[in-house]
């Protein structure tokens, strides 16, 4: 080849090379609305104000994550926009904030909106528009059914699966014992009483009385009497935080003295049993996944202690007793996992993908033994739980992990 033709030729090669790195680099980032070079939009929805405005404070402790996040550079370099507004506990406000997410502020995804309810009134809407629902703060089986709703999962155990932890306890411990439930009128509620309807099978005559409240009601008074007129010596309770706080002070005032099972959404020592009275809720059992940071036993636990250095330096606000600042750091490390796998593919169907390629995730505050796992036909990423009793001042773990899987 002449020296002339091998001169034009070097520089057209490197011109070559060098579009080719290019656009091999640019194939390697693919964004939808929502995520950048230099950020990922998270959209969320919460009760900060109205009737279970106790789980507010969930949000805030995500909020505290992801600025923690942030100011150890991000993910992959990108800083993480988180967008939370309130529903007060509203399903048509929450459709409204969804639409203000997804249509004004481009979201890539929205992450743990709260409430059965709420989530029920978005789920269509966030499925038709492709825009991943991720890790919803409610324990409905709905949220794992990704055949029709591919666009929508779940996080923590399942209303059903915590439902078969106690009849399998209840029959194991009290076959003889005669069952009353309080439980909230609402899909969530529904569920909770399905999976122990389930989980008794032959037994299921031992429920004697049941009785459902709205979660706007201002008392359940009426309810715990009913209930306890009808003989039962165990009382399931199935509430948000204010239900349930009511419900143990009631029981109390009326000297009723059954084994008690409470729902673990309301376990909170800050904002359940503090105002049930202390005393009055001692004894009462329920599930836990998540380490409580009020039990000694977890005072040298590397996990809670990275935890409360998160809360002095982020959330110094926070309340270390209320376990919903644990649930909200749990559901942010799981959520930044998620878009860690997702690399420099930001894209809405890819989040759902690494969503449902979780293999033994474990967080640092999640119980031992408790792994978090899914896949395509997967989305109920924890199924695993361990029962636990309150001594007056803190939880106390029993018994070992059970899982509420069906068939299990």
């Amino acid at each position: 080849m002449p020296a002339r033709m091998r001169s034009f030729m070097a520089p057209m090669a490197i011109a070559a090379a060098a579009t080719m790195i290019a656009s091999a680099a640019n194939a390697q980032k693919k964004y939808d609305p929502g995520a950048s070079d230099t950020e990922i939009k998270v959209g969320n929805i919460m009760p900060y104000s109205g009737p279970a405005s106790a789980y507010g404070v969930i949000g805030k402790a995500q909020a505290a994550y992801f600025n923690k996040i942030n100011a150890e550079g991000g993910i992959n370099g990108r800083k993480i926009n988180f967008i939370s507004y309130d529903d007060s506990f509203s399903p048509p406000k929450a459709v409204e904030q969804a639409r203000k997410l997804v249509e004004s502020d481009e979201v890539l995804l929205v992450f743990q909106s709260l409430g059965t309810q709420s989530n029920s009134a978005i789920q269509k809407y966030m499925n038709a528009k492709r825009v991943p629902q991720l890790f919803v703060a409610t324990g409905a089986t709905k949220w794992g059914d990704p055949q029709n709703f591919p666009w929508t999962m779940g996080w923590q155990p399942n209303y059903q699966s915590e439902g078969r932890i106690y009849a399998k306890y209840i029959l194991k411990n009290h076959p003889n014992g005669k069952i009353a439930a309080l439980w909230q009128n609402d899909d969530a509620g529904k569920d909770q009483m399905k999976g122990l309807r389930d989980g008794l099978g032959e037994k299921v005559g031992m429920i004697v009385a049941d009785a459902s409240y709205e979660v706007s009601d201002p008392t359940i008074d009426s309810q715990i009497v009913s209930l306890k007129n009808s003989g039962a010596d165990i009382f399931v309770t199935w509430a948000a935080p204010k239900g349930a706080a009511q419900a143990i002070r009631k029981v109390a005032e009326l000297g009723w003295k059954p084994v008690y099972f409470l729902g673990n959404v309301s376990t909170s020592v800050a904002t359940v049993l503090k105002p049930a009275g202390l005393e009055n809720a001692k004894g009462i059992i329920s599930t836990a996944y998540l380490k409580d940071p009020t039990d000694q036993m977890w005072k040298d636990d590397p996990g809670i202690k990275a935890w409360l250095v998160f809360m002095d330096k982020y959330f110094p606000d926070g309340d270390k007793t209320n376990n919903n600042n644990i649930y909200g750091y749990a559901t942010a490390q799981t959520m930044v996992q998620v878009l860690k796998q997702c690399g420099d593919n930001l894209t809405r169907e890819n989040v759902m993908k690494q969503a449902a390629s979780l293999n033994d995730f474990t967080s640092d505050v999640l119980l031992p033994g408790i792994k978090i796992n899914t896949s395509a036909t997967d989305f109920f990423p924890i199924e695993q739980m361990q029962l636990m009793k309150f001594d007056g001042a803190s939880w106390k773990l029993f018994d070992e992990v059970i899982t509420g899987e069906v068939g299990h």
